[in-house]
C-alpha cells in the first residue's frame, strides 16, 4: 500500500476501530430526547455555509479514541437515555460509528445519527457499514444545514430541508418515516 493510500485511509479511520471525533459533551439536553452523550466525529467533506460545527470540518484535526473509552463514559452515568452521533460527518467513519451503534444499541441505548447527507444517498452507497447504522440506529436527522432554510423552531436542527427520521418505522414501512 503506497504511503499516500495508508495516510488517507487513517485519516477515514478506515484501518482500526478508533473513532476520530472533535469532542465529547457527556450530558446534553438539546440533542435529542432524554439525557444524552453527544460525540461529535471530526471530518467533514460538505461544509455547509453557516454550519454549526465548522471547527469539525477538517479532515486531519481532532484526535482518535477507543470505542471503549467512549463506552466507559457513557456507562459512569446511569441516567443518560441515548447518546447522539453528529460531526463534521459521521458517515466519513462507517466502521467505526456502525461499532459504537451497536456497543450503544447492547448497553440498552438509543442511538440519534447526524448527517448532511440524506437517507437516500446513504442507503445508495450500498455500503455494509452504512447500511448497518441505518439499520441499527433509531433516528437519522439527515440534510445539509442550508442558511436559507435556517429555522430555530425546528426540533433538532437548523434547517427546514433537514429530517428527523425514523429508522425502525422506515425500515418497517419500506419508506421514509419522519417526526416532527
Amino acid at each position: 500500500m503506497m504511503l499516500r493510500e495508508k495516510k488517507l485511509m487513517n485519516v477515514l479511520n478506515t484501518t482500526e476501530l478508533k473513532l476520530r471525533i472533535n469532542n465529547i459533551i457527556d450530558e446534553s439536553i438539546v440533542d435529542g430526547e432524554g439525557i444524552r452523550m453527544v460525540v461529535f466525529t471530526q471530518g467533514c467533506k460538505l461544509r455547509c455555509a453557516f454550519c454549526h460545527n465548522p471547527a469539525t470540518h477538517e479532515l486531519e484535526a481532532g484526535e482518535f479514541v477507543d470505542l471503549e473509552f467512549i463506552r466507559n463514559k457513557w456507562k459512569l452515568n446511569p441516567l443518560l437515555s441515548g447518546i447522539t452521533i453528529s460531526g463534521g460527518e459521521p458517515f466519513l467513519q462507517v466502521e467505526a460509528v456502525y461499532e459504537l451503534v451497536k456497543l450503544a444499541k447492547k448497553d440498552n441505548l438509543d442511538v440519534i445519527v447526524y448527517s448532511g447527507y440524506t437517507y437516500e444517498s446513504l442507503k445508495a452507497r450500498n455500503c455494509e457499514y452504512t447500511n448497518g447504522i441505518l439499520e441499527t440506529a433509531d433516528l437519522l436527522i439527515d440534510g445539509p444545514f442550508i442558511h436559507q432554510l435556517k429555522d430555530l423552531s425546528l426540533m433538532w436542527r437548523g434547517s427546514s430541508n433537514q429530517r428527523v427520521i425514523d429508522l425502525k418505522e422506515t425500515k418497517m414501512k419500506d419508506e421514509v418515516v419522519t417526526r416532527y
